[in-house]
């Protein structure tokens, strides 16, 4: 039996204070252009490019295992640090724009708190520790913040030094700063992949049709660098 997850799934509550927002997969049917050549109108519309992936024969069967490891705890994990990402905007835009006094801050961020804590705790549990080790890395990746400075900066160097030590026991480490190109290499090609469609079928590849929405051949937002 794996084990579950419960460090990150108590530290995201205490991450940041956002409002999430799903990614949405396009609606079905679209405007199309046409063009008319000898009274006949020809509708014009483009064929988004298919990828197909096969196992890399380079690879040895415990870098594959690893490689396949790796791709489904990313699938895990990123969705909620593209989550954080547009929570910690939403909680800056507020915070910037009302003139909150300190009491009216903590109560703002003591009820987002609540709210995350009432909508995310169940599926947060769910992930196993290499997930939450993940997450922690893309959501540094997301915010260009590690996700110690995000609790300092939010809750104060006592709370994200308790979480620190929290996340030693369970082999994580919130200090540690995402390194595209470095061991967070093949994290960041995946991450690629997420937003340019193409990981929509490397999943697909190796474990069928995904059942989250958040993958889609269609990609997201643009990357950010």
């Amino acid at each position: 039996m794996k084990a579950k997850l419960i460090f990150p799934a108590l530290f995201l509550f205490l991450l940041v204070p956002t409002v999430l927002s799903a990614q949405t997969v396009p609606t079905q049917g679209h405007i199309m252009g046409y063009v008319i050549e000898d009274g006949d109108t020809l509708f014009v519309s483009s064929i988004p490019p298919l990828y197909i992936f096969s196992r890399d024969k380079k690879k040895k069967d415990k870098e594959w295992r690893e490689y396949y490891q790796t791709v489904h705890n990313f699938a895990r994990a990123y969705p909620y640090a593209l989550q954080a990402r547009e929570r910690l905007d939403r909680a800056d835009s507020i915070l910037n724009t009302h003139s909150f006094s300190v009491r009216e801050r903590e109560r703002f961020l003591a009820k987002t708190e609540r709210e995350l804590f009432a909508e995310f705790e169940g599926p947060l549990r769910k992930l196993t520790f290499s997930q939450g080790r993940i997450l922690l890395q893309l959501i540094d990746r997301e915010l260009g913040m590690t996700s110690f400075g995000i609790v300092k900066s939010y809750r104060g160097g006592l709370t994200a030094s308790f979480w620190q030590g929290v996340a030693r026991i369970f082999g994580a480490d919130m200090k540690q700063p995402y390194d595209k190109y470095g061991q967070d290499k093949q994290l960041e090609e995946l991450v690629r992949m997420y937003h340019d469609g193409r990981f929509y079928y490397l999943y697909f590849s190796l474990f069928g049709p995904p059942k989250d929405p958040n993958i889609s051949p269609y990609g997201t937002r643009a990357i950010a660098n």
